[in-house]
């Protein structure tokens, strides 16, 4: 059978979309992180032009911003389907394995406070409020306080992936440890030289599950005074 044109020059015969494009993103800034992707190694993978490219995500910010919001809004529908709580727990972690799968979000969200994959993060945990008893006037303080949360492990994950391609994160780990635990930080930094052992030994997910349960204690039994945040006419 003769080949057609496409083939001939090496092109992809079916119609190019941007899920497609986003989904090639994916791969590429899985294996090699944000440096990685251009649209020269998009062209190869799709075997399409730039030009094509250009014509649905017009350039690499849109392109990042797209493929971040799909990994996080595939991690929370998944958390709403399988797990067996589905609660706002079960969302936590689902984005917590979503960005330990892909430590490249982390960069990607600390980039642009409001782009869409973070507005997903604070739509899927602001819809468990209501069942969690926390008074409208308090949400919002509430869902942005895990969405903080989660925001500031996704800027430790992407540091890590970056501190990795040098050294494993256990060597790094002991060797800030044995920093921490030197004799001149016993009256410079006590706690940290308390905590050196914390440091080394510490379980990513298990240190997140119990910050989630620290500010869900704070969200659920603390009744937060309307003047909050407020001077006084008297205080100014």
């Amino acid at each position: 059978m003769e080949p057609n044109a496409s083939q001939r020059r090496g092109r992809r015969p079916d119609a190019l979309s941007a899920s497609t494009i986003v989904g090639a993103a994916i791969g590429i800034l899985d294996v090699g992180g944000e440096s990685a992707l251009t649209f020269r190694s998009l062209s190869e993978v799709l075997q399409t032009g730039p030009g094509a490219i250009y014509h649905h995500l017009a350039n690499k910010g849109e392109i990042l911003a797209a493929a971040a919001a799909e990994v996080i809004t595939r991690a929370v529908s998944e958390a709403r389907r399988d797990r067996a709580d589905g609660g706002i727990r079960a969302v936590m972690l689902a984005l917590f394995d979503a960005i330990d799968t892909h430590p490249w979000i982390g960069a990607q969200l600390a980039q642009a406070p409001w782009q869409p994959a973070v507005l997903e993060m604070l739509e899927s945990i602001g819809e468990h409020l209501d069942g969690l008893g926390v008074e409208e006037r308090h949400q919002f303080a509430a869902a942005t306080s895990l969405v903080n949360f989660t925001l500031g492990m996704a800027s430790q994950y992407a540091a890590g992936a970056r501190l990795s391609r040098d050294s494993d994160r256990a060597s790094f780990l002991q060797r800030i440890a044995k920093e921490w635990a030197s004799e001149s930080s016993a009256m410079t930094h006590p706690f940290a030289r308390r905590m050196a052992g914390h440091l080394a030994e510490h379980d990513d997910r298990l240190q997140f599950t119990a910050g989630i349960e620290f500010i869900l204690a704070g969200i659920t039994s603390t009744a937060i005074p309307e003047s909050t945040g407020r001077r006084s006419a008297g205080e100014r």
